[in-house]
Parts: structure tokens; sequence; C-alpha cells
């Protein structure tokens, strides 16, 4: 077993601010509470909701660490109180509320998946997530259904490229829109079947086309702004409208008369307020139904590239380049 000492280096943000702004910085190696196990992190994941601690957007909850990451992959070293010390040395892969940028980092046991054995360290810490934000929005928020058909936005990214998958496997229509047509091959190989190029044509009309007038069921966005309108007109009756993100806006105009006669209905979520027990909740429905999926192999993260914890800036800036096709790692 690893020996654990007192303090690490780890990357946090020394104030608001560009990529350039992330430092290593001393820290004191974590403790781990109740529930909790300490983590030799293996990898990390990078998101975009890092970039918004790092600007200052979003800033994590009080008595939370300042050191960036929020899913990591790791080797389990040390258990809180009320945890099983049969834990000792397996692989977990968790869904944190801070401190994946670092060599050690605690995790929620309930929070947490043991590694399936086909996913390498670096797939797994490409999960946790994509997994709860896909899980929470496309088929609690947005009840998703075999048969179905969603629009997802976005489809390139993290998220949208694990959402394919999910979609896909529940047995629902895909269809994408992403700006580089040369992914298209890769997400139709996913289960998208239909790829827009948003750039190009008009998604609302090809949704339309697509589904002979009908409409998709659920709409999956991240850009917010003006494609909240277009996004409602491509939509079926009794269809469900799940914003994740606003890269276009926070502030939309909604005819609320369309709303109604369609019977329309406008969900949101962002996953770091939830509660612990929420949390709980979704994990043993991600345990239950995508987990098997992840194990068989039809469900799982696309790697982009990875970067050593050092380079973190590097990943910021790549990530925030729009050149990212699937998930950025950092590794020790």
């Amino acid at each position: 077993m690893n020996s654990v000492p007192a303090s690490m280096n780890a990357i946090i943000a020394r104030e608001p601010g560009d990529a350039s702004v992330l430092i290593m910085a001393e820290r004191p190696v974590p403790e781990p509470g109740a529930g909790e196990v300490l983590l030799r992190v293996l990898a990390a994941g990078v998101n975009r909701p890092d970039i918004m601690q790092r600007q200052g957007i979003a800033k994590p909850a009080a008595g939370v660490t300042d050191v960036l990451g929020l899913e990591v992959c790791g080797e389990v070293v040390k258990c809180g109180p009320g945890v099983d010390r049969q834990l000792l040395g397996r692989r977990l892969m968790s869904l944190v509320p801070g401190g994946g940028y670092a060599p050690w980092c605690v995790a929620a046991v309930d929070h947490s998946f043991d590694v399936p054995a086909n996913l390498s360290d670096t797939e797994a810490a490409a999960l946790p997530e994509g997994l709860f934000t896909v899980w929470h929005n496309l088929f609690e928020l947005g009840r998703l259904a075999m048969g179905e058909t969603v629009l997802i936005h976005g489809a390139g990214g993290g998220i949208g490229t694990l959402a394919t998958r999910m979609a896909h496997a529940a047995g629902a229509t895909v269809i994408v829109t992403d700006a580089n047509e040369s992914r298209f091959p890769a997400l139709q190989a996913s289960g998208a079947e239909l790829a827009i190029c948003w750039p190009t044509t008009d998604f609302t009309q090809a949704c339309l086309d697509h589904t002979e007038g009908r409409g998709v069921d659920v709409v999956l966005d991240v850009v917010g702004g003006d494609y909240v309108r277009r996004n409602l007109q491509a939509m079926a009756f009794g269809g469900r409208h799940v914003s994740l993100s606003f890269m276009q806006g926070s502030a939309v105009n909604v005819e609320l008369l369309t709303l109604m006669q369609r019977q329309i209905s406008l969900h949101s979520s962002t996953m770091r307020p939830q509660s612990h027990f929420e949390k709980t909740r979704m994990a043993k429905s991600i345990a239950r139904h995508v987990l098997p999926l992840v194990k068989s192999g039809r469900v799982g993260p696309r790697i982009h590239a990875t970067f050593p914890l050092a380079d973190a800036k590097a990943s910021h800036e790549m990530l925030e380049s729009g050149s990212v096709f699937g998930k950025l790692v950092l590794v020790p």
C-alpha cells in the first residue's frame, strides 16, 4: 500500500482569469470523513465546470477545497469512518465536489463505482461527471424512452459523445449537431442516425424532415440563446427541452402559448449544487441501468487527449479552443 504524505502539490486558480492563472500549489492531503475514502489519483477528467470555476463564475461550496477537478479514477488507500476496509486497494471512479487535479483526493463511497475491468484508468476518469449529467438530464428530466427521438447539440463534446452512446443504447433515434463534418462518421458509428452540420444546415428543418414533420421528443441543449426558440420549433407534441449550458447566452424569449398548445416542458439543471442525497440516488440508478452497458462496451467515453497534471493549463486551453472531440484527461 502506498504511503500517504502530509502534503501534496495540486492545481488551483490563483485568481479568476484565463488558463494562465492555473498554478501548482501545496495543499494538505485531505483526510477522509465518514462515508469517504482517500484515493491515490490515477487520472482526472477535465470539464467545462472546471473552466467556469477558474473564471470565477462557479465557486466551490463552503468547506470544499479550492483544488479543481470534479471526477477521478483512483486507488483506495484509506477508508473513513463507517467504510468497509475491503475497499482498500480497489479502483474506483468517483464524482467529487472538487479536488481531482491532485495526486490524492477524497471521494464519497456513495458517489463512486468500481471500475469495470474493461476500462483503463484514463477512460474511467472520463466517465463520472458525464454519467451523472447525462443520466439525470436525458433520462430523469428528459424522460427519454425507447422508440423516441432525441436531438443532441454539441455532440462532439464529452457530454455529447457520451449522451449519443447512452441514448442509442436505450433504443432512441439520435440526431446530433456539430460544426465539424469530419466527426460525423465517428458520431454515426456511436449511434447517431443523423448528423447535422449546424453552420451550413438549418437543424430545425432537418429534424422536421427526418421525422416526417413530427419533430423530436427530447432536446439536449448546451447552446441557449436563440437556439431555444429554434429547438422548440423542432419539437414534437409533449416534447421535453433540457438545458445543460448556455454558450450563446442564458437570457431567452419563450412563447408560452406555444408551450401550452403543444404541451412542451422546459427543464434544466447543474450537477454541482445537487445534494449528497440526490447524487446518491442518481448513483444507484446509474449502477443499475448504465454500468452494465459500460461493462459490455456499449457505453463509454471517447478520449481526445491526455495531459500530465502539471500541464492542466494546456488542457484548459485546448478545451476552450473548441477542437476537442470527446474528453480530456489529466494523468500523474
